[in-house]
């Protein structure tokens, strides 16, 4: 098999795998606007991105950091996380061919001026042969990037999918 054949084959895979919490994760989300409709303010809000686009963080990130601030305006201290766990996740790796600087600054600020806590998932980085250490120490490496999202969900946080139509400017 060829090194294609078998990239593929591990995202076929974790697309057959992944399925079935999508479709819980999809029916268990909102969107920010039934947020903001609110007067009662959630535990707390988990951004989800998982995508198969590699270049999706570059749109996600400033999204996330709008909708982020709107519902801090309305719901100050309110917690809010981000779990990637899609192919746009190895820009964000430290160093390599997927790597993107720019875009490990944006994340950057995203969890120290904006206090968002940013997670990858690690067994999906494990199926690329990277660990935690392939990654910026401020971002926290999950063992399993639905996992994750679930574990906020218990904890009272409202699944926030992030779609790139959720900002005109970014609609093709």
């Amino acid at each position: 098999m060829t090194t294609r054949k078998i990239r593929f084959s591990s995202l076929l895979l974790l697309v057959f795998v992944l399925l079935p919490a999508t479709g819980v994760q999809a029916a268990d989300s909102t969107t920010v606007e039934t947020l903001l409709a609110s007067d009662t303010p959630p535990d707390g809000v988990v951004f989800e991105i998982a995508t198969a686009d590699d270049d999706a963080l570059e749109w996600a990130i400033p999204i996330v950091r709008r909708d982020a601030a709107r519902l801090r305006k309305q719901f100050p201290g309110l917690d809010i996380a981000v779990v990637t766990h899609g192919e746009e996740q190895f820009g964000l790796q430290k160093q390599g061919k997927n790597a993107v600087p720019a875009l490990q600054s944006m994340a950057r600020s995203l969890v120290e001026d904006d206090g968002i806590e940013l997670h990858v998932c690690g067994t999906f980085a494990g199926w690329r042969g990277l660990s935690a250490e392939d990654f910026p120490d401020f971002i926290d490496v999950a063992a399993e990037g639905p996992a994750q999202v679930n574990m906020y969900r218990e904890l009272g946080y409202v699944v926030v999918l992030v779609r790139k139509d959720d900002d005109d400017e970014y609609d093709m």
